[in-house]
C-alpha cells in the first residue's frame, strides 16, 4: 500500500472496465436478491462510493464481516451505474477485511444522532457526512489562509504558546507550572508543591498565550508583514455556542499600515478565504446548504462579490438607537455592542458585512491607538450576518508616552511589558493587524451553529475527553 493509491474521488473519473481498489470505511450494507450494496467513504470526498458485490464473489465469512464501521479494501471494476446520483460504481471481485466492526455495538449508525450525542464519540464523528464534510472544508480554509498571505509576500512567524504577559488585559489565563506532586495513591489528583512562582520552571508566573499578537508586532518592526497561525487559550468560564478553552487564531501584523489598510486588508483577507472555500468546497458546502443552513451559498456569494458597508461605531449606535426594536441589551454610546446588536446591524440594516471603527477607548485594548478626540481608539471589527463579530483588530499604539499611560490605566504593571515598550523606544513605526477566531469563520462558512463541532476536539468547562 502507498498513500499514492487511488481514493475515492479519483475513482468517480476512471473509465468503465478500468480494474482498481477502493480503501475506506463501510457506511452501510443493503442485500437484494443475491446482490449486496456496499457504501464505502475514505473521507477523500462527499460522495460515497458504491461497490456491488454480486452473491458468491465472496466467501461467507468475509462478507458476514461488511458491516457498518468495518475497514476494507474491494478489488473489482469500474462499471457504468445504473442509479441515479452517480455516474460508475464498483463491481467487487474481491475483498480483504482489515478492521471489523460489531454492527450491535458500533455508535455511528445510519439513523440520525444529535450534536451531543456525537460530540460523545468525536473519535468516531468524522466517519459520518455532516463531520466529514466540516473538517475537509477547515483543511481547504486553512490552506486558503496561508496562501492569501504567501501571495502578498507576509512572512509566516510561530509565536510562543507560553507566555509571561496578558495581551487582552483580561486575566482569563491558564497557569503553566510544574510544581506538581501527586496527592497520593489513594487520591490521583496532584496538588502544587510551591506557590511561589520564583521556584517554578520559569521562575516567574507563565501562561498559555490568549494571542500572538505582541510577539508578532516585534517580528513585523522587522520584517514588516508578518502573520501568525497557531493555537490560542482562554480560561473563560463559559458553555456557550460560541466560546471555546482553545481555539485558533489568525493574526497578521503590518509595519507602515494604518486602520484604513487594515481595513483593506481584512475585507480582501475574507473576499478570498470564502472565495476559495466556494471554488474548492462545492459538493460540502451544497450539502450544508440543505441540511444546515439554508441560503448558505447564498450568503456566502453575497460576502465575496459585494463591498463591505464601513461605519463609525458612533454612527452605528445612532443607527441602533432609532431602529425602533427592543433589544435585550440597552444601547446607549459607550456600550460593548453585542450579538444582537451586530446581527440587526449586519442583517436588517445593511443586509451585509460590515466594518464598525472608532470604539470607546473603555471598551478595547490597551494596545490600541488612541484617537486625536482622547475618548476613541482606531479600532476595527468587522461583522458578518449570522454570526456578528468575525475578526478584530485596530491600527497599534506606536507612541511609548501613550502606550506607558495605557497600560498603567488598564491596571497592568510595566515591567512585564518592557520588550514591547522597547519597540517604542526604539524605531517606532506606525502599524497595524487584527485577529480572526479560526472556527468563528468555520461556523459561517458551514453554517453550524456550535462551535464546538468545527474543531477535532473541543475543550471547554469540564471537557478534555480525547
Amino acid at each position: 500500500m502507498d498513500y499514492r493509491r487511488t481514493y475515492v474521488r479519483d475513482l468517480f473519473k476512471l473509465a468503465p472496465r478500468t480494474q482498481t481498489s477502493a480503501y475506506g470505511w463501510v457506511k452501510t450494507r443493503r442485500d437484494s436478491k443475491g446482490i449486496s450494496f456496499v457504501q464505502l467513504s475514505d473521507g477523500s470526498c462527499f460522495k460515497d462510493l458504491q461497490v456491488v458485490v454480486n452473491e458468491g464473489v465472496l466467501s461467507a465469512d468475509v462478507l458476514r464481516q461488511i458491516t457498518t464501521g468495518a475497514c476494507v479494501r474491494f478489488d473489482g471494476e469500474i462499471v457504468e451505474s445504473p442509479a441515479a446520483g452517480q455516474a460508475v460504481e464498483l463491481l467487487a471481485t474481491g475483498a480483504e477485511i482489515y478492521g471489523a466492526a460489531d454492527p450491535e455495538k458500533y455508535p455511528l449508525q445510519k439513523k440520525g444522532a444529535t450534536m451531543e450525542f456525537l460530540r460523545e464519540i468525536s473519535h468516531l464523528r468524522v466517519r459520518g457526512n455532516t463531520f466529514g464534510a466540516v473538517f475537509r472544508v477547515r483543511a481547504q480554509a486553512a490552506f486558503a489562509i496561508h496562501k492569501f498571505f504567501y501571495d502578498r509576500g507576509f512572512h509566516y512567524i510561530h509565536t510562543p504558546i507560553i507566555t509571561a504577559s496578558d495581551c487582552e488585559g483580561a486575566g482569563a489565563m491558564f497557569a503553566v507550572s510544574t510544581a506538581l506532586e501527586s496527592a497520593g495513591h489513594e487520591n490521583p489528583a496532584y496538588q502544587l508543591k510551591t506557590k511561589d512562582p520564583a521556584e517554578d520552571f520559569f521562575g516567574k508566573p507563565a501562561f498559555l498565550t490568549v494571542s500572538g499578537q505582541l510577539e508578532g508586532e516585534t517580528m513585523a518592526l522587522g520584517l514588516t508583514n508578518i502573520y501568525t497561525f497557531g493555537p490560542t487559550f482562554r480560561a473563560e468560564n463559559s458553555s456557550t455556542s460560541r466560546h471555546l478553552a482553545e481555539f485558533w487564531m489568525v493574526e497578521p501584523e503590518m509595519a507602515f499600515c494604518d486602520l484604513e489598510g487594515n481595513m483593506n486588508c481584512a475585507e480582501e483577507f475574507l473576499k478570498e478565504v470564502i472565495g476559495h472555500i466556494l471554488e474548492n468546497s462545492a459538493a460540502d458546502l451544497e450539502f450544508f446548504n440543505q441540511r444546515i443552513e439554508p441560503e448558505l451559498l447564498k450568503t456566502l456569494n453575497h460576502v465575496v462579490e459585494r463591498p463591505f458597508e464601513r461605519l463609525t461605531y458612533t454612527e452605528a449606535i445612532k443607527m441602533l438607537e432609532g431602529s425602533g426594536e427592543t433589544f435585550e441589551y440597552p444601547v446607549f454610546w459607550g456600550a460593548d455592542l453585542q450579538s444582537e446588536h451586530e446581527r440587526w446591524l449586519t442583517e436588517v440594516k445593511v443586509g451585509r458585512p460590515v466594518i464598525l471603527t472608532d470604539y470607546p477607548k473603555e471598551i478595547k485594548a490597551f494596545y490600541m491607538r488612541e484617537n486625536e478626540d482622547g475618548k476613541t481608539v482606531r479600532a476595527m471589527d468587522v461583522l458578518a450576518p449570522r454570526i456578528g463579530e468575525i475578526i478584530g483588530g485596530s491600527q497599534r499604539e506606536e507612541r511609548l508616552d501613550v502606550l506607558e499611560r495605557k497600560i498603567q490605566e488598564f491596571g497592568l504593571p510595566l515591567e512585564p511589558y518592557w520588550w514591547y515598550l522597547d519597540l517604542r523606544r526604539y524605531g517606532s513605526a506606525p502599524h497595524a493587524g487584527f485577529g480572526l477566531g479560526f472556527e468563528r469563520l468555520l461556523m459561517y462558512v458551514t453554517g453550524m451553529k456550535n462551535i464546538r463541532d468545527v474543531i477535532p476536539y473541543h475543550r471547554t468547562p469540564g471537557n478534555a475527553e480525547f
